[in-house]
């Protein structure tokens, strides 16, 4: 094999995927061992790699095993090698399904072989479908057999960029390819017989994308602004450009090299400043910048790929303004030569940093070191000669800088003599270190809109209304929570803040305000003290056709006869244009009746008359439908019901008294069928009023046994004396209480006896009562 690195080729190395084959340093290929050919061809890979600068180069070789004669090495009788026969046996088929025959004459399959990588590259002409491989199957001389491939680029978007001719394996690239949008493919071959069923086990191809230089690179900016002080020693550094290249990065399409080609003014020399060729940092490399005579230089800087090759590589440009600063000489001296401050993130501006006094009254200057820049901090007019207060000119962020490190120097604020070179410098070091403390999360967007159609159904995902955290380091976890839903409409997720619907939404409802919808979301982070931010999410609903047309009024009435007096119909629709009018209006066909009695007729696009088509109708309540229809896509429309009073009229055209009577639709026979109603009602009241007075006579009619004055069951008897309150309490209690021993009961006096104690003598004997009652009133009033 051939290679050439375009440097020599010192170091490459090259190596194969298989353990029969090497290559030696001169590419020349050979066999490792005694090695038995499966088949007429074998594929191999063959990589070249530089150790130094890492770059892999591979390509595929394929080997044509030629038959051996069977007479030691001798060709066949009768048979004339041709000098093309070698090269006709070339062939581009892949064998993934290989079957090998033993020694005994079994078969012996041989899965899962690992077929190498397809390498195709970007941007080919074509034609297309350019074929890129054959694969088959051995078993295709005994069956009909079907290719087919999946993945992605074949049946997987992106869609049918790979396809294979079912019958004969051939596999085919149908575009050229891009690498930036897509640098590797993985596919499964599959073969199936006639019926669909599987013939051999699915084999892995992986398809890479050569890359090729088809992108410039480009700068992140086309003006850079950089600054360096005037009098700096070679060497100093003054900012940084950076291109980058959307090719391969690891190959010399994407490896950018960068170089100075103008410099405007060149002087006080040509070659002012250089770049480092790699990382894009501008230095100077000579001495004598001087504010005075040049305050600023313009420039140009090309950013070329293929490792800086301007013969092969695509080049861009880009302007670096690069402005000398004043400093000042022979400054004092500083009490402290070093400063370290601790400092929470987000100090407000104007804060007090750090506070010097120098040795010498003078004007201190902040020079700022590599990555840091003069906005941050500011100095405040002294109140005491010689000192100067380091005030925070804009709000630190510990994301962004965790700690500041400035060399603060100090110069006399008197004029320097002509013809000084060089300048005594007092300096001081200053370092801040940044606390970070706990951040509320924000909504990037806020607030955000999106437009969909209402009525979509429950559980659609509308959108992810996700916060971002600013505390990076802190490793917090955000929740989202609902914070203003009216409708009730909305759910949030409370992990990844994916808005979905709880319920329909309904451009018709109240809490839609101009066609929008607005709710409000929390974000929370779980930090010590937690944060949270809000952001608005706003819907604007598109109307869709879903609401019917109404008419008003419901109610009407007219003339029995047909005059001037008719009934105006207006349509009205909660939808809004195109959905609206202009409006059908039409009597129905069933009942007949309708169209018999009534005429409709269409005034404008929101109005229509009804009125009577016979010459005279009999008064009474009339249900007239009437059918409207919208002007929607799909049109809506709605039967609605007007009852119309139909009544004798006098001359101006009003309803008489009667004739409203009549037209409420009580006839004859429906008042008279009322006032027997009523009669019977009455009559079965008075029935059980009549009742219920003879049972209360027959109540009466039974004598008591006692007379009534006699009963004293129901008396309450009133003494009219009550207690004496507290002062009629003063009781001895201890009278009341039982004795423990009997001995003052037997010792007392006759006579004398408490009425709470069981008398001790024999208690008097009470003639028992007869079992049978005895017979008289008493015996009587217990039954009754």
């Amino acid at each position: 094999v051939k290679f050439n690195n375009c440097a020599g080729n010192k170091g490459v190395r090259y190596e194969t995927n298989s353990l029969d084959f090497k290559v030696r340093a001169d590419g020349t290929m050979y066999a490792a061992h005694q090695v038995q050919m499966p088949s007429k061809q074998l594929i191999l890979m063959v990589t070249a790699w530089d150790p130094q600068t890492l770059g892999r180069w591979e390509a595929i070789v394929r080997f044509l095993v030629a038959e051996k004669s069977q007479h030691n090495g001798h060709k066949p009788k009768g048979r004339k090698t041709m000098p093309g026969e070698l090269v006709q046996q070339q062939s581009d088929t892949l064998l993934p399904w290989r079957q090998h025959q033993s020694a005994n004459g079994l078969r012996r399959q041989k899965r899962d072989w690992v077929i190498p990588p397809i390498n195709v590259p970007e941007n080919s002409r074509g034609p297309f479908p350019q074929q890129l491989v054959r694969i088959r199957s051995d078993k295709d001389k005994e069956i009909h057999i079907r290719y087919s491939i999946t993945g992605v680029g074949a049946d997987q978007p992106p869609m049918e960029v790979f396809s294979i001719d079912p019958v004969s394996g051939r596999m085919y690239v149908t575009r050229p390819m891009d690498r930036e949008e897509r640098a590797s493919y993985h596919l499964r071959a599959h073969a199936v017989d006639m019926n669909g069923n599987k013939v051999e086990n699915p084999i892995d191809l992986y398809i890479y994308v050569i890359d090729m230089n088809d992108n410039r690179p480009e700068f992140i900016n086309q003006v850079y602004n950089g600054s360096v002080d005037e009098g700096s020693k070679p060497g100093t550094y003054v900012m940084t450009v950076t291109a980058n290249d959307a090719d391969d990065s690891t190959t010399a399409n994407g490896m950018v090299r960068y170089r100075i080609v103008t410099q405007t003014p060149q002087s006080p020399s040509q070659n002012m400043f250089t770049i480092n060729s790699e990382t894009g940092d501008i230095v100077t490399v000579a001495a004598g910048l001087d504010r005075e005579k040049v305050q600023q230089y313009i420039v140009i800087v090309q950013a070329t790929d293929m490792e800086g090759n301007l013969n092969y590589g695509l080049s861009n440009t880009a302007t670096a303004i690069i402005t000398v600063t004043d400093v000042n000489d022979n400054p004092p001296e500083f009490t402290t030569s070093t400063v370290s401050i601790n400092t929470s993130a987000h100090s407000l501006p104007n804060a007090v940093a750090w506070q010097q006094k120098a040795g010498r009254g003078g004007t201190p200057h902040a020079m700022c070191p590599r990555g840091l820049t003069h906005s941050h901090f500011g100095f405040s007019q002294p109140r005491r000669p010689g000192e100067k207060m380091q005030r925070f000119a804009a709000a630190v962020d510990y994301e962004m800088n965790r700690a500041f490190m400035l060399t603060v120097m100090v110069s006399n604020q008197a004029p320097l003599a002509s013809g000084i070179q060089m300048s005594f410098q007092s300096t001081a070091g200053v370092t801040i270190s940044v606390t970070d403390v706990n951040e509320a999360p924000y909504f990037p967007t806020n607030h955000k809109l999106i437009r969909l159609e209402e009525g979509v159904p429950t559980g659609t995902v509308l959108t992810t209304f996700s916060a971002v955290d600013p505390d990076r380091f802190m490793q917090q976890a955000v929740r989202y929570s609902k914070l203003s839903d009216p409708a009730n409409w909305l759910n949030i997720n409370a992990t990844n803040g994916q808005i979905t619907t709880a319920a329909v939404l309904d451009r018709e409802s109240d809490y839609i305000k101009n066609n929008v919808y607005e709710a409000t979301f929390l974000a929370a982070d779980n930090g010590i003290p937690p944060a949270s931010g809000t952001g608005t999410l706003q819907i604007y609903l598109i109307d869709i056709n879903d609401n019917a047309p109404e008419l008003l009024p419901k109610e009407a009435q007219i003339c029995e006869k047909p005059n001037l007096n008719v009934i105006n119909i207006t349509a009205t629709d909660a939808d809004i244009d195109p959905n609206v009018g202009p409006f059908v209006f039409e009597l129905p066909s069933v009942p007949s009746a309708v169209r018999k009695n009534w005429t409709i007729t269409r005034l404008n696009g929101d109005y229509a008359q009804l009125s009577l088509r016979i010459m005279y109708l009999e008064a009474g309540v009339y249900d007239v439908p009437i059918i409207v229809t919208d002007s929607g896509n799909p049109p809506l429309y709605n039967t609605s019901v007007i009852k119309v009073k139909v009544c004798p009229c006098d001359e101006n055209g009003d309803c008489t008294t009667i004739g409203a009577v009549a037209a409420a639709g009580l006839g004859t026979g429906a008042i008279i069928a009322i006032l027997i109603c009523i009669i019977i009602l009455l009559t079965m009241v008075l029935l059980f009023v009549v009742w219920m007075k003879r049972r209360e006579k027959e109540r009466h009619t039974k004598q008591l046994l006692i007379d009534p004055e006699d009963d004293v069951r129901d008396n309450i008897l009133k003494y009219d004396e009550e207690g004496g309150g507290e002062e009629d309490q003063d009781y001895d209690l201890s009278q009341l209480q039982q004795p423990e021993t009997m001995d003052h009961v037997l010792n007392k006096t006759p006579g004398v006896r408490r009425v709470d104690e069981r008398p001790i003598g024999a208690e008097p004997q009470y003639p028992i009562r007869p079992v049978i009652p005895h017979p008289g009133d008493i015996g009587d009033f217990i039954n009754e």
